[in-house]
């Protein structure tokens, strides 16, 4: 439970025999805005008092230097090699339900229900994550790299309906979080930019180049891990046509720009699994993107996408996400290109 309304009426649709279970997750303690995170005191108090007003015990696990140790300390050090890294996904499809799951296995529970937006649906004669019925609300992207050997004992309760829906039926139950605003998104920056986290975790502000594909360069900026594939404002350079950032050189503290086209993406691999096999897809490569038609190739590590149109502003460490009539059906970290 994270102390809003979905998680509160995933406790509701779960009751009578449920336990609210809150993470207690690591945060910037020099973030401007704590309170805005779904793991911050103020929202285990929330989760604490919905769980007490519906009659069922409340318990939080303390897993803040855990959540530092295995979410926290690898987005840094992705962004220091000058990758893009997601942290949602690897929160979600690693460290969080494998914590939740081991508790609900010590607490004697047969199920971990959660407030996310998606669904468990058979596949191919397998269970599957399948996208949540609310396209807007969908969070099967994030929890892509959940095992599917672990759904027969996982539940998404809110999985068919709309966040409208949500908050009308915590209304109905006179839940006092029924209006309580969404959570951000990287809980752990605590209401900040990750430009300035980075910065507070160590990366250095070093003065370096911003150079065309030639090598020419066009200004200066304050550090690589500032910029992110497709970017295209604060790149600090003046030309005559748009460029965009292509990509960020952690060794000589470079920023490479240049076109949309050479912005372009037509292939791509990535390190994970796919489920079942699998030649055509809808491959998702960032969460707030489109998906778009690919051919998949196994990998030994993951699998090697082929796109049927370009991609644009594609970034190694973000998740490759593979839908099949909207069940996902693989997921991977993107790689450089070697």
């Amino acid at each position: 439970m994270s102390g809003g309304v979905d998680s509160a009426v995933a406790l509701l649709k779960s009751l009578p025999n449920a336990i609210g279970v809150t993470l207690r997750l690591w945060l910037d303690p020099d973030g401007p805005d704590a309170e805005r995170a779904c793991c911050s005191p103020d929202a285990v108090l929330a989760a604490r008092a919905t769980c007490h007003a519906l009659g069922v015990p409340h318990v939080t696990l303390d897993l803040r230097e855990e959540f530092r140790r295995a979410v926290v300390d690898p987005f840094v050090r992705g962004y220091e090699r000058g990758e893009t890294p997601n942290p949602c996904v690897h929160c979600n499809g690693g460290f969080r339900f494998a914590r939740l799951l081991a508790f609900a296995h010590r607490a004697g529970a047969d199920k971990l229900a959660t407030g996310h937006y998606a669904r468990i649906v058979e596949h191919r004669g397998r269970l599957l994550l399948g996208r949540g019925v609310d396209p807007s609300k969908d969070q099967s992207y994030m929890l892509a790299k959940i095992d599917p050997a672990k759904l027969d004992r996982i539940s998404f309760p809110l999985g068919g309906q709309s966040k409208e829906e949500t908050r009308a039926e915590a209304e109905r139950a006179g839940l006092a979080v029924a209006r309580r605003g969404e959570s951000q998104e990287a809980c752990f920056l605590a209401g900040d930019d990750y430009r300035n986290f980075l910065e507070r975790r160590g990366l250095a502000a070093e003065d370096g180049p911003v150079v065309d594909e030639e090598g020419t360069e066009l200004g200066r900026h304050s550090g690589y891990w500032r910029f992110t594939p497709g970017q295209r404002k604060g790149l600090g350079v003046a030309t005559g046509a748009p460029v965009y950032a292509l990509r960020s050189d952690a060794r000589t503290n470079t920023v490479v720009v240049g076109s949309l086209e050479s912005l372009a993406r037509t292939s791509l691999a990535a390190t994970g699994n796919l489920y079942v096999p699998v030649e055509e897809v809808e491959a998702k490569l960032r969460y707030r993107s489109e998906a778009v038609p690919a051919h998949v190739q196994p990998t030994a590590a993951g699998f090697r996408l082929e796109l049927a149109q370009p991609v644009y502003g594609v970034a190694v460490g973000q998740a490759a996400v593979l839908y099949e009539d909207g069940v996902v059906v693989g997921a991977g970290i993107i790689e450089a290109d070697p």
